[in-house]
Order: structure tokens, then C-alpha cells, then sequence
């Protein structure tokens, strides 16, 4: 029993402690907690603060718990706010939802500075789009850029066909060889679910093909390829796809191999075997028909000789019989 009571008025505090000595523990445990927090995230508060990004600390420290970079979230809260492109409610473009696009996978700062672009060249691009392009899959920078500064395509693409130029056929039978450039701009409100290059050039392609098998000659493609451009143009290939095409240009034209006059020798020397093979035909029964007649000959002859062996054995009975008839009568 004495050893617990000595145990019991060891743990207690001592009855005259001053509670300044609480207060100052509790202060300096304030003052230690206060410290980390200023550690942590002072400099980076007060970057958004004097920014005028509306950041509060609780959204910084929170940041940490829902495990989101506060320097991406934070940096793009500022450019937003210091290139001039409007409010929170004019653009939409708030910490939380900056936090939502970061943890969905986006990439917070490229939306933010294709939405700078955008307001800088005068185009349509909210945060909604914006992000939504980006989770997409899109680079929407780039998008923005291209709508900006047009895009030059190759027609066909050596990289992705591995082919440098296409091959057409005019009705004269005179094959082309033909490269074109395609320059493209970003349809923005297309970017989501509009087909891509490869459609573009696939349908490019496939309409100066078009144009110059409609060609009478291939001089006529040679003496004015714009005819190609304009025919092309008019198909509205750029529909249902994230890019309006600006102009196609024909790079180069070579002529190639005359495929009509080669088809038309293989075609004559297909009808000359026909031919041949028709006169040999005709040849073969000619020479079997002259077999079968000589056959025939040889069957008369034989008949003949069988009636000329009748003759006297008919004579020879007509002579017994008393039959036969002479010139001064009767036998």
C-alpha cells in the first residue's frame, strides 16, 4: 500500500504548479505545430496570396491529405489569375477544380496555358472544353497551337505508309505519280471524337486519285494541278473530323509507266494466243477430217475389189446354169 500511494503522488502533478507553466506548454506545442505548418507550406501561400490566386491554407494542407501536387495546382492558379483571362466565375477555373482534373490524370498546367493561348488569339476555349480535350487524350497545347499556326500534312505520309508519293491512272492509261501538302487548322469544337490525320490524309489521297482518273489525259493534270485542288476541296473531306482543311497543294508530279499501252500489249498478246491456239484447233480436225476421208477411200477400194471378186463366180454359175448371154446368144 505504500509503495501505490508513493507511485499515485509521483504521477500527479504537484498541487502548486503555476498554470503559466500549462499555457506556456501549450503555446510552445502551438508555436511547434505553427512552425511546421509555416515550413510546409508559408512560401508557397504566400506566392498565391500576393498573386491574388485565392488559395487558402486549409486547401494547401488538404492538398497533402488528398495526396495532390499543391506546386502544380497552386502555379496554375496563378498564371491563370495573372495572365488576365478572367475571374473564377468567368472562367471556371477554381482550386477545386483544378484538384479534380489533376487527380482524373490531367495535366493541369498544359490546360491552363492552352486556355492562355486561346484567349490570347482571340478563340473560344473554356476550362470545361479544355478538360475535357485533355482527358481525352488530346494534347490540347498543341490543339491550340495548330489552330493558331496551321499544320502542314504530307499526302502520303512516308513515316506512316512508307510510301513518298501516289500513284493515279489517267483515262489515257498514263500513270501519275503524285505528292501533295495538306495545311490543317485545329477544329476545336471537333477535337473530341473528330478522326484524326491518318483520315485526312486517307480521304486526301483517295480524292486526287479521283480527280486524276476523271482526267482525259494526264496532260491535263500536268498543265494545271490546282484543277486537283479545287476538285478535292469541293468533297468536303475535312467533315466529321478535327481539322478544317485550309488548302491542298500539289507538291509534285512525275509521270510514271503508260499502264494503258502495257495492258493493251498484254491484252494483244493474250488475243494472239487465243488465236494460235483457235488455228491449231482448226488445224488438228483438218488433219483428223483428212485422215477420216482417206480411211474412207480405203473402205471404197476394198469394196471395189470385193465386187470385182464376184464377177466370175457370178459368170462361172450363169455358165453351169446355161444362162449366160453371149454376143450370138444363149450358151
Amino acid at each position: 500500500m505504500n509503495c501505490l500511494a508513493f507511485l499515485l503522488a509521483a504521477q500527479s502533478p504537484p498541487s502548486n504548479f503555476p498554470l503559466w507553466g500549462l499555457a506556456l506548454i501549450v503555446l510552445v506545442f502551438l508555436g511547434a505545430i505553427l512552425a511546421l505548418i509555416g515550413w510546409g507550406y508559408g512560401k508557397i501561400w504566400v506566392q498565391a496570396y500576393f498573386s491574388r490566386a485565392n488559395v487558402t491554407l486549409l486547401s494547401l494542407i488538404g492538398m497533402s491529405f488528398r495526396r495532390v501536387n499543391k506546386q502544380i495546382v497552386v502555379t496554375g492558379k496563378i498564371m491563370s489569375m495573372q495572365s488576365g483571362i478572367g475571374t473564377e466565375l468567368e472562367t471556371g477555373v477554381t482550386t477545386q477544380r483544378l484538384e479534380a482534373h489533376y487527380l482524373s490524370g490531367g495535366d493541369v498546367l498544359r490546360v491552363i496555358k492552352a486556355i492562355i493561348a486561346a484567349h490570347r488569339a482571340d478563340i473560344d476555349l473554356d476550362f470545361d472544353r479544355a478538360a475535357a480535350i485533355d482527358l481525352a487524350g488530346r494534347d490540347v497545347l498543341d490543339a491550340v497551337q495548330t489552330s493558331v499556326y496551321p499544320k502542314v500534312i504530307d499526302c502520303p505520309d512516308p513515316k506512316r505508309s512508307g510510301r513518298a508519293t501516289l500513284s493515279a491512272i489517267a483515262k489515257n492509261g498514263v500513270e501519275l505519280k503524285v505528292r501533295a501538302r495538306v495545311t490543317v487548322r485545329t477544329n476545336l469544337e471537333q477535337l473530341i471524337g473528330g478522326a484524326t490525320e491518318e483520315t485526312i490524309i486517307a480521304r486526301v489521297g483517295e480524292g486526287i486519285i479521283t480527280a486524276i482518273g476523271a482526267a482525259e489525259t494526264h496532260f491535263d493534270v500536268m498543265e494545271k494541278p490546282d484543277k486537283i485542288s479545287k476538285a478535292v476541296l469541293d468533297r468536303g473531306l475535312d467533315a466529321q473530323t478535327a481539322f478544317a482543311i485550309v488548302s491542298i497543294d500539289i507538291a509534285d508530279i512525275d509521270v510514271g509507266q503508260n499502264i494503258g499501252a502495257r495492258l493493251q500489249a498484254d491484252q494483244a498478246e493474250a488475243d494472239m494466243r487465243v488465236a494460235r491456239a483457235k488455228a491449231e484447233e482448226r488445224r488438228a480436225m483438218a488433219l483428223a477430217r483428212e485422215q477420216e476421208m482417206k480411211a474412207q477411200v480405203a473402205r471404197n477400194r476394198a469394196n471395189v475389189v470385193l465386187a470385182e471378186a464376184e464377177v466370175p463366180i457370178a459368170m462361172a454359175a450363169a455358165f453351169r446354169k446355161g444362162t449366160l448371154l453371149t454376143a450370138n446368144g444363149p450358151q
